[in-house]
């Protein structure tokens, strides 16, 4: 690195959005409740204090572990989890959602989710469920995940709460620039999943190129770069290693002709495409 390593790195120092930091923790396919619970207890006391999880990832119990084991006050974490397609019917999110929590192990969430426009998701019916949970202190944040630019412009038109954040899919390989020209028109804040794309920006040249000449990983550059779009990145990451290099992405500043070259990248790449979504 050509900065300072992570343990210098002070905890609370991430950059945030209004309350959210704009470095998380990802926990999708971290299925296995011991592992799950110490990369998150790992996290924390790395620095990290944004955590994202779903009903859908059969983690949450672990999760909430990891967060009881850290020496984190739970008030100094940003805890997100999302409603699954089958349970948001009105009076199933209510049900969930209380689930979602006595799982976690908290009295309430920072930011939940509905996970994607699909299957028992209906606008109104729906976000009513969101904003009564909001009313009730339960939830601090409404969001909504995998929404495009016209489901968005419906949910925030329709919900009785502010809709905080939209999150997707986001890399270089995935922009996304639609999407984000929506969200800053609504102001509606990107929290990008897989901001790695599971791996593949490591045989990028742009990014090999960028990241030798910052002394820094490719993933660094790749966070560092959704950092420069305004874009919250929650990358997955088990192992300590990888928690602790994803951290490090905060010493990487990137100037005006890496960021270039980087949206120069002409490889369109979508990783997350059920036949559920809402673009198929």
């Amino acid at each position: 690195m050509e900065t300072e390593d992570a343990e210098s790195i002070a905890p609370g120092t991430c950059p945030r959005t209004d309350a959210m930091p704009m470095l998380g923790l990802g926990t999708w396919e971290n299925e296995d409740a011991a592992q799950c619970a110490e990369s998150v207890r790992t996290a924390l006391e790395t620095g990290y204090r944004h955590i994202d999880t779903a009903q859908a990832y059969g983690n949450e119990a672990a999760v909430g572990d990891g967060i009881a084991a850290a020496d984190v006050d739970r008030e100094d974490i940003f805890l997100a989890t999302k409603i699954w397609i089958s349970n948001l019917a009105h009076d199933d999110v209510l049900e969930t959602a209380r689930e979602s929590l006595d799982r976690l192990g908290v009295d309430y969430l920072d930011l939940l989710y509905v996970h994607w426009p699909s299957r028992t998701y209906d606008a109104e019916e729906t976000l009513a469920a969101f904003a009564e949970l909001y009313d009730e202190g339960l939830i601090e944040n409404v969001g909504v995940s995998n929404f495009e630019p016209e489901q968005l412009e419906v949910a925030v038109d329709v919900c009785d709460a502010p809709i905080f954040a939209n999150q997707v899919e986001f890399h270089p390989l995935l922009p996304q620039e639609p999407i984000r020209e929506t969200c800053d028109s609504l102001d509606v804040e990107v929290v990008g999943y897989s901001p790695l794309a599971r791996g593949r920006i490591i045989d990028q040249p742009e990014i090999q190129s960028i990241a030798e000449k910052h002394d820094a990983t490719e993933a660094q550059v790749s966070l560092a770069w959704a950092r420069e779009k305004d874009v919250t990145a929650i990358p997955k990451a088990t192992g300590a290693d990888h928690i602790t290099d994803n951290w490090e992405s905060l010493t990487v500043d990137l100037d005006r002709e890496d960021i270039n070259t980087i949206d120069a990248v002409d490889e369109i790449s979508r990783l997350v495409d059920p036949g559920f979504a809402p673009w198929n």
